[in-house]
């Protein structure tokens, strides 16, 4: 029903309510004779048609014009007064009309009879209709100045999280080099297996970085290759409890939220073979519980608060269920709460009306992803590279992390370009006839 045709029935409906109305008032609702009853229903037919249509067509343009928030009053008093001349103004052309053309007096008789009275009924009626009006275009208004401080604040949240998840990437690929160095002038060999082990892990953080929340068993597993990285380094020195299973299969966690509490853990603890880092995972009345034994350093250098602070605050855009952290007797706790369901962020897309502005998004989505994960593999590998060859360029360790990585991005750019998708789309029509040709 277009706009129109849905404004012709409501003041058909309002036509029929003000008949009652008035009929009742004026003669009890008795009518002489059925032509008696149909003209006196089309007399107000036509009087409701021909003022609702007036006073809607002013409201309308009222709506155009710009009104500050400290203005709401002027906007009252405007729409009533103005809909009282309009409303007379009306009336007095039909009943005017209705005199000379239906009555057949003359125009001077006319005024001489007119009374005030003539013109309650329908200023009563009319401004009972304004009011309503009113209200619901104020409540209205106030509904969408809710909707938009809403969107205004999700769009703000969502930034921050997309902000704070970006950290992610930089932040481990920044750390791991750092030990990857440390590790690179105690123990060259074991460098080698920490740069084969650091492109897998480093495609994992690629994969995840775009995830409001992975699964639990996911990021337990991920965790357990990430301190096996640790061990690389400290050996015996630390000493890490993962649950092998999960209670429940469906149980959610920020990604990478263990990695930045067990590289929490490793930046501010000494870690020797006499005084071990300990460090257990498991699950607790609803959350996952990582504890670990202080033994703080003489210094630490300055943090860049991306690991506690990131976690607490990408917990607190996705859920009421804070973070909890405690420290005593020499036992630092973090609990992180498990989620049972995908929470869905609001991002910034409000404007995406249709499923081509949803497609294009992610293809510049994807797009920045690509060409974030070239510039990191333009700058890494180079790294490496002059690491092994500075430290011992008999082994050439440095072709595994590049080819391995370098094979990641190749499916990456084959899946951001679309390369090869041809087939697929085929064969998704061949298996799409066969099931229209079975049935």
């Amino acid at each position: 029903m277009n706009k129109l045709s849905k404004e012709i029935l409501i003041n058909f409906f309002i036509g029929v309510i003000v008949f009652v109305i008035g009929n009742a008032f004026y003669n009890q609702l008795q009518f002489s004779s059925l032509y008696d009853f149909l003209i006196s229903f089309a007399f107000y037919q036509v009087y409701t048609f021909v003022i609702s249509f007036s006073n809607t067509r002013y409201f309308s343009y009222l709506d155009t014009l710009h009104w500050a928030d400290g203005e709401k009053v002027k906007r009252i008093l405007v729409g009533f007064f103005g809909s009282i001349v309009i409303t007379l103004a009306d009336l007095f052309v039909l009943r005017l009309l209705t005199a000379v053309y239906y009555d057949r007096v003359t125009f001077k008789e006319f005024i001489v009879e007119e009374s005030y009275k003539n013109y309650t009924f329908g200023l009563w009626i009319t401004l009972t209709i304004v009011t309503v009006y009113h209200f619901i275009y104020y409540y209205n208004e106030y509904q969408k100045r809710k909707v938009k401080d809403s969107q205004k604040f999700a769009k703000q949240e969502s930034a921050k999280f997309e902000s704070l998840k970006n950290q992610l990437d930089p932040h481990f690929l920044f750390n791991s080099l750092n030990v990857l160095t440390s590790l690179i002038g105690e123990n060259p060999q074991q460098a080698e297996k920490f740069t084969t082990k650091l492109s897998k892990i480093y495609r994992y953080v690629l994969e995840q970085r775009d995830k409001d929340l992975t699964l639990l068993e996911d990021e337990l597993q991920f965790a357990k290759s990430y301190m096996e990285l640790l061990k690389m380094r400290f050996e015996d020195a630390v000493i890490f409890t993962i649950p092998e299973t999960v209670s429940n299969p469906e149980l959610k966690i920020l990604p990478l939220s263990l990695q930045l509490l067990l590289e929490n853990a490793v930046k501010h603890n000494v870690i020797t073979s006499q005084n071990p880092l300990i460090i257990t995972i498991y699950e607790d009345d609803g959350f996952l519980v990582v504890e670990n034994n202080i033994n703080p350093k003489g210094f630490v250098e300055k943090s860049t608060k991306v690991g506690l602070q990131n976690i607490k605050h990408r917990y607190s855009l996705i859920t009421k269920r804070a973070v909890e952290i405690t420290d005593y007797n020499k036992i630092f706790k973090v609990k992180l709460p498990l989620l049972t369901q995908q929470i869905s962020v609001m991002k910034t897309d409000y404007i995406n009306d249709s499923n081509k502005y949803i497609k294009a998004k992610k293809r510049v989505d994807d797009l920045k992803e690509f060409y974030g994960s070239l510039i990191s593999y333009c700058v890494v590998i180079p790294f490496l590279i002059f690491i092994n060859y500075r430290t011992y360029w008999g082994f050439q360790w440095f072709w595994f992390p590049m080819f391995g990585w370098g094979l990641g991005l190749v499916i990456q750019a084959f899946k951001t370009f679309g390369y090869g998708t041809d087939w697929e789309d085929r064969k998704i029509r061949e298996y799409m006839e066969k099931d229209k040709n079975r049935f």
